[in-house]
């Protein structure tokens, strides 16, 4: 097999690998494709998998470190590009799906580059820590510190988002149903106390310039979006491998995801910025 059907028969699972790390389809398939000249011009490869890995890796982590920079001064609250999950091949482990979810890709960009590159190395694609080590330039221990100190700030407050499928999608059927009927008491059954709405105009559409925080404020900015625009038309879509809402809108569209636990929404993600709406 030559370098070209080598680099096409990993070609899925690199995007899922850049994805994760960038949360950016664009800056993925741009990386992939920066990495196949680095692939076929190296000689004597033995393991070729292992060494698309590392160009990849290594390759969003000088990414990421300049995307930080431009998304400190983002317009209003920066999130992922919503994607379709058969983009990067099939799912096969609860660890791949979960590294995948919205919510799970939002509490990621809260890591610096190394402690998310070895979260998603470690945790997604099981690859044992002297490999890490080696692909981001640390010690073995180092990276294993690394990884401690990463899942700890994931799982701040004290739960990470791993709902139940069928869960997630009856807990947004019945957010859907209380919207549509303007219920604002079944709508407030149905958040968390401490639930965060975010909005991603990215200065291209009227957004939220800021997370709506708490149950009260949320509902009282859900029912003026309801009071003011209703709820449009709804469609049940995939995005990250999990149920979502593609609103349309008069001026437009978004993609709502959600962040589901203890039964209860604790996050809403809605994207409107049309640039990140091609993917789903």
């Amino acid at each position: 097999m030559n370098a070209a059907e080598e680099f096409e028969r990993h070609r899925p699972m690199l995007l899922g690998l850049a994805y994760r790390l960038l949360g950016s389809m664009w800056d993925a398939e741009d990386v992939v494709q920066d990495a196949y000249p680095r692939f076929a011009g190296a000689a004597d490869v033995r393991e070729p998998r292992a060494l698309l890995v590392t160009i990849v890796t290594r390759l969003a982590l000088d990414q990421l470190r300049s995307a930080r920079v431009t998304r400190e001064a983002y317009h209003g609250p920066w999130l992922p590009e919503p994607v379709d999950a058969a983009a990067f091949g099939p799912q096969e482990t609860a660890e791949l799906r979960d590294s995948l979810s919205y919510a799970t890709l939002h509490l990621m960009e809260r890591l610096s580059p190394p402690e998310r590159a070895v979260v998603v190395l470690r945790d997604a694609f099981a690859l044992p820590y002297p490999e890490i080590a080696d692909i981001v330039g640390a010690t073995v221990e180092a990276c294993r510190q690394l990884h401690h100190r990463a899942s700890r700030r994931l799982t701040e407050p004290g739960r990470r988002f791993r709902p139940d499928p069928a869960e997630h999608r009856r807990l947004l059927e019945r957010l859907l149903d209380a919207a549509a009927g303007g219920d604002l008491a079944a709508l407030s059954d149905l958040l968390a106390e401490d639930v965060v709405v975010y909005n991603d105009g990215g200065g291209k559409v009227r957004a939220a310039p800021r997370p709506v925080r708490g149950r009260a404020k949320a509902l009282r900015f859900l029912a003026g979006l309801l009071d003011r625009w209703g709820l449009g038309d709804v469609e049940i879509v995939e995005a990250n491998g999990e149920p979502a809402v593609r609103v349309g809108m008069a001026d437009g569209e978004q993609i709502v995801a959600i962040g589901v636990s203890g039964g209860r929404v604790t996050a809403l993600f809605a994207v409107l910025n049309p640039d990140k709406l091609g993917r789903v």
